[in-house]
């Protein structure tokens, strides 16, 4: 459970996750558990205590995490879909390193309850597909808030996209992409950069949408906020079970995270809040003059597994920055964002381009998704380990 070699001792397992719940009443097929990074505490998807999932693009390379082992299924054609948590890039970043569609909604727009961790500020359960449209389809079946968060968070009424209609195509024309170069640029390869700026230039050229050049500041704070929200909120709901003598059966991963973690005070926590807010004022005067952002999903493509992480465990802070460059926006601030394919490095490797949405507008970065995923159909190659469930083979 939650990757873990003891969780199911403690947090015995009764009954579905809303979400899961959902889908059954849909006449969806569960087929299994996937593995993950130990609590969702990781970007690379490591995990010794099952073994770590392995990128079907290339085995000797990681899938991207937390939710490892959704993509690497998804990915292979093992299944279309499977659900994920994204509390800091854990569906989009195993979705764009797989080259696979990884769906974040805006915080609140799904149903948490009986999820790892159901209580936290940064976390929301989405699809990872194989195509934009099963990720409308799990998407709509998944739908809906909690009471308290309607409550709360007063969620817009959703709305989902007509693929099929010609508005689709003739709406894209007014659109207005936002990209920050300097941190569009910031990437460990320009193979990345260079990928994605390719899919503005045809997006404009095909369907006349502009690109306006924005700056988004306090970038570094942002991220810092974002780290310790969600490791707070982490350890919080772990504590319990850490000081119970269980954090020897964590792996050194966890182990370093969470001992990270602790350092964080209250009145961190209280400062990040308040960043959180100035930061979220920032975006939405960005907002007023742009439909979406658009970003990279990761800084880099599937890093190589060091063959000694398998079986101790791996922590890399420069992958994981890396990893989550891009990313934590979404999270910090409960945008919506989706990560979408749109081709290869030079070593064959997928990249992922991210579309960050307004508060409640899953339906734009859908429709815009869709398109791009269309303009980059091709070259669309298997990965050196897939299964045609169709063909058989």
């Amino acid at each position: 459970m939650s990757g873990t070699t003891f969780f199911h001792e403690i947090r015995q397992v009764e009954k579905d996750a809303v979400s899961v719940s959902r889908l059954r009443c849909c006449g969806v097929i569960l087929v299994g558990k996937a593995n993950m990074h130990e609590l969702g505490l990781g970007t690379t998807g490591n995990n010794p205590n099952y073994g770590t999932a392995r990128n079907p693009h290339d085995p000797e390379r990681y899938t991207g995490g937390s939710s490892s082992g959704p993509a690497a299924i998804v990915a292979s054609g093992l299944c279309s879909a499977a659900l994920g948590t994204d509390g800091g890039g854990s569906v989009r970043i195993p979705s764009s390193l797989c080259g696979v569609v990884g769906l974040k909604s805006t915080y609140g727009r799904t149903d948490m309850t009986g999820a790892i961790c159901d209580s936290g500020t940064v976390e929301i359960i989405g699809p990872i597909t194989s195509n934009v449209e099963d990720a409308i389809l799990v998407y709509a079946a998944i739908l809906g808030s909690s009471a308290s968060e309607k409550i709360a968070l007063k969620p817009s009424v959703p709305c989902l996209p007509d693929l099929s209609s010609r508005e689709n195509s003739n709406a894209l024309g007014s659109l207005r992409l936002g990209k920050y170069t300097e941190w569009f640029n910031d990437v460990f390869s320009t193979d990345i950069s260079n990928k994605c700026e390719d899919v503005l230039n045809r997006l404009s050229d095909t369907y006349g949408c502009k690109t306006l050049e924005i700056v988004i500041p306090e970038l570094h704070e942002m991220r810092i906020a974002h780290i310790v929200s969600i490791g707070s909120e982490s350890l919080c709901g772990l504590t319990p079970d850490f000081e119970d003598g269980k954090r020897v059966e964590f792996t050194h991963d966890t182990r370093t995270n969470l001992a990270l973690f602790r350092s964080f005070t209250a009145s961190d926590y209280v400062a990040a809040q308040c960043l959180r807010r100035r930061i979220m004022h920032f975006h939405m005067e960005i907002f007023k003059e742009v439909d979406v952002i658009i970003t990279p999903t990761t800084g880099m493509t599937a890093p190589i597994i060091p063959p000694a992480a398998l079986k101790s465990g791996e922590t890399d802070l420069q992958v994981s920055a890396n990893l989550m460059r891009f990313v934590a926006t979404a999270n910090l601030l409960g945008f919506p964002a989706i990560s979408v394919p749109v081709g290869y490095d030079k070593q064959g490797l997928p990249i992922g381009l991210q579309i960050i949405g307004r508060p409640w507008c899953e339906a734009s970065i859908l429709r815009l998704a869709a398109v791009i995923e269309e303009l980059c159909s091709t070259p669309n190659k298997k990965p050196l380990q897939f299964y045609d469930m169709l063909k058989g083979n």
